[in-house]
Formats: structure tokens, C-alpha cells, sequence
């Protein structure tokens, strides 16, 4: 007979200790009693030492957690609330790999017992948590959903580097199997959530509401990526302009840039991907995705092109890119288009020195072949500010002219130097 949970009895669990995962854990443990769960052993020894591998999770946030971090999954059978936050990343030909997701449903099942909860938080398409997840956890457990155990989603909303909005700060959306599962689920989400829960009707709904959360924000920021290759045309500054249009009480402000990370440049594929299996061509969604996707190359294009026009030959020039993380003050070099960047400039025989005061260095050389300079080292042809790292944004005018072999040009992706460009030759996204 299954035991009913109360938030008396409750010991919940976390698989996947990544960015997402890790401070959820962190957060749950000071209400109740956690087991995180990790494949990845190094990453356990650093969490059990008081050290987020991320980067994001400062040491004094690990004092008195209740929490015990693990790399054995059979410690998984003390929990009776499940949460998995693993990766939903997309394969070279951009299709959703399910692979994380399904393994760890696969751990968790294992694990599972009458009465216990298992509530998801990884980005996925509508749909794939009761088509993919549930049936793979019936399976493997040998129990039957709504009858032995419940099922919920509750989509991630942890944003890297941000201090302000938190996990706490930010309202919850909720969602479950049935209605006794929505309203437990909400009530374990509200022990830490302090901005509010919303209980979604079903978990399909919560499931498309996070996916378009990123895909409108990457359809935005491709709109504003074909804006500025416009204004470029029209020889007029892209943020100039921005701000005039910004004076208008309803204007969205966003602005052009590299769509890199695990969200916005990802998670849009999962929804075309569910798109097309319904019969729906997304053809403004993949308008979208392909606007982003090819950046890269568009700046790397026009920087060589402004060179060649200074005389420059790309064979004998050095550029110093500023920043390689895919967002400011964050380390995470993954799905970086800061990265893809520096590889077309590469391309063009250019010599390119990167330099990040945050970013991994092990991982951009692991997953780029590209290394990391710790400072800019002699004069360059080009200065691309890729990254709004604090540091970055500290420098003036004369600090970059002491990097650049004139005449040279500064590139500023984020629109972020106009004011300290002087003697430069300076463009804009």
C-alpha cells in the first residue's frame, strides 16, 4: 500500500548537479534532509569539499546544508521525492538528445518505490515527460504512475551569473500527473520558492511554457542580429538607434549579440523538433535559429573585410578577442559562439589571443582547442569585445590603444565602446 507523503516525511533527492541542479539541492536541504546525485566523481569530491565546480555557488552557501552528494546511485533509495535536473542538449545535426535524460530516468527508476514523487526540471519538448520518462520509469521500477507513484515538471528557471533573480526570487511554475501530485508538488516547491508557485493544468503546459520562454528571447535577439546587418548597410549605429527606439514605452529591449549557452541557442531546437513530428513546419522558429546561428561567421566576415581595407594582411595580424564565456560573469565556455568565433577568425589565418578573467581554461582547450591567455601580450591589428565582463568594462580608452598596432580596429559586439574608441577604427554589431 503506498505510503502518503507529508512534508514531515520527506527526503528528496537532486540527479544531475550542474548549474541547475546543485543550487536547487543546496536550497532544499535547509528544509529538508537531501541526497545529491552525480555520475561524475571529481565533480562529488569538489561538492563534499564545499566547492561548486561551476563556479556559480559560493562556499558559504554550502555551511549546514543537510545534504549528503553522492556519485552511487543505490543512496537514491533513501529519497521519496525525486528531482532530476540533468542536460537536454542537441546533437551535431541539432536534433534533442534525450541520451542524460533518459539515463538518469533510468537511475531514478531503479530506484523508485510506492508512494515516492519524481518531478523533472530539464528542458524538454511538450509531451516528452509522460511519452519518454514515465514509460521508462514504469519499466524499469515495475510500478504503475498515479497508482504507485506520482510525476510532475517543474521547469528550471536558474539563470548563471544572475545574483538578483535566484531560485527563491523567482516565481515557480508547477505541474503533475494528477491533482493530489500538483498540490504536494507545490506545497515541497513553496518550502523555498518565497516569490510564489504557479500550478500549471497540466504537465505538457508547463513543459511548452519553458520552451518558448527561451525561443521568444532567441527569436528577439534575431530580429535585433538582422536589425544591425541592416543599419550596417545604412551606415548608422545599430544601439544608437536602439536607444532612440527605446524611448517608447512598449518597446522590447533587446539587443544583436551572440546566442550562445545551454538555453536560448538549444532549446528552441526541441520545440521545432516536437513541430515537425506533429505535421507543423516552424518556419519562423528556424528563421530564428539560423539568423543566430550564423553570427559567427557574419563578424569574423566583416572584421577580416574592415582589415584588408586597412591594409592589413589577415596572414601577419593579431587579434586580441576579450571574453570567450557564453555570457558575462560566468566561467562556462559550453555552446560558446564566442568560441566558434574565434575558430573563423582562425580560419582566415588571423593569430588570435583570448583572454577571460572567468572562463575555463581546461575546458575552452577540452572542447575548442583553443588556449586561454592569461593578458594581452604585444599590440594588435583588432580588439573584438565579445564578453561584458566587469573587467572589460572598467578599461578605457588609453588602456586599449596601448594593446593595438594602428591603425587598428575595434570591434564591439556588445556595443559597449563607442565612448572609447578614440583613434580607432570602430564597429558595431
Amino acid at each position: 500500500m503506498r505510503t502518503p507523503l507529508t512534508l514531515q516525511n520527506t527526503i528528496l533527492s537532486v540527479t544531475g548537479l550542474g548549474y541547475v541542479g546543485l543550487p536547487i539541492a543546496l536550497a532544499f536541504s535547509r528544509k529538508f534532509p537531501v541526497v545529491g546525485f552525480d555520475i561524475h566523481e571529481g565533480r562529488i569530491e569538489k561538492m563534499q569539499n564545499g566547492e561548486d565546480p561551476s563556479g556559480e555557488v559560493t562556499a558559504s552557501e554550502f555551511e549546514g546544508a543537510n545534504i549528503e552528494f553522492t556519485a552511487n546511485p543505490a543512496f537514491l533509495r533513501k529519497a521519496n521525492f525525486h528531482i532530476v535536473a540533468v542536460p537536454t542538449p542537441i546533437d551535431v545535426h541539432t536534433m534533442p538528445d534525450l541520451g542524460p535524460l533518459l539515463s538518469a530516468t533510468i537511475t531514478v527508476g531503479k530506484a523508485l518505490k510506492p508512494g515516492d514523487y519524481v518531478v523533472f526540471e530539464s528542458t524538454t519538448y511538450p509531451a516528452c515527460t509522460e511519452e519518454e520518462c514515465v514509460p521508462l520509469l514504469e519499466q524499469v521500477s515495475g510500478l504503475t504512475m498515479g497508482k504507485d507513484f506520482k510525476v510532475g515538471f517543474s521547469p528550471e528557471r536558474i539563470n548563471p551569473g544572475d545574483k538578483e533573480h535566484t531560485l527563491k526570487n523567482v516565481i515557480k511554475v508547477v505541474s503533475g500527473n494528477d491533482a493530489e501530485a500538483l498540490e504536494f508538488i507545490s506545497a515541497v516547491y513553496g518550502c523555498i520558492v518565497e516569490a510564489g508557485i504557479y500550478k500549471a493544468s497540466s504537465i505538457k503546459v508547463a513543459e511548452a511554457a519553458k520552451i518558448i520562454e527561451n525561443t521568444q528571447r532567441d527569436l528577439n535577439i534575431a530580429l535585433m542580429n538582422e536589425i544591425s546587418m541592416i543599419c550596417d548597410r545604412l551606415k548608422i549605429n545599430t544601439f544608437e538607434v536602439l536607444e532612440a527606439a527605446g524611448t517608447k514605452w512598449n518597446f522590447l529591449k533587446f539587443t544583436p549579440g551572440l546566442v550562445g549557452g545551454h538555453c536560448i541557442g538549444v532549446d528552441p531546437y526541441y520545440l521545432t523538433y516536437k513541430s515537425k513530428a506533429l505535421g507543423h513546419d516552424p518556419k519562423i522558429i528556424l528563421a530564428g535559429r539560423y539568423t543566430n546561428d550564423q553570427m559567427p561567421a557574419y563578424i569574423s566576415k566583416k572584421t577580416v573585410q574592415k582589415m584588408v581595407k586597412q591594409g592589413k594582411s589577415p596572414a601577419d595580424s593579431r587579434v586580441l578577442v576579450l571574453g570567450v564565456t557564453f555570457k558575462e560573469g560566468v566561467s562556462d565556455v559550453r555552446n560558446s559562439k564566442v568560441a566558434e568565433l574565434v575558430q573563423e577568425l582562425k580560419a582566415y589565418s588571423l593569430q588570435v589571443d583570448v583572454v577571460d578573467p572567468y572562463a575555463d581554461a581546461e575546458a575552452l582547450h577540452e572542447d575548442y582547442q583553443i588556449e586561454l591567455s592569461k593578458e594581452p601580450t604585444g599590440t594588435y591589428d583588432a580588439i573584438l569585445l565579445a564578453v561584458s565582463h566587469k573587467p572589460f568594462m572598467e578599461l578605457d580608452n588609453e588602456k586599449l590603444k596601448s594593446w593595438a598596432n594602428f591603425p587598428a580596429l575595434l570591434v564591439d559586439i556588445k556595443g559597449q565602446f563607442r565612448k572609447k574608441a578614440e583613434g580607432f577604427e570602430y564597429w558595431s554589431l
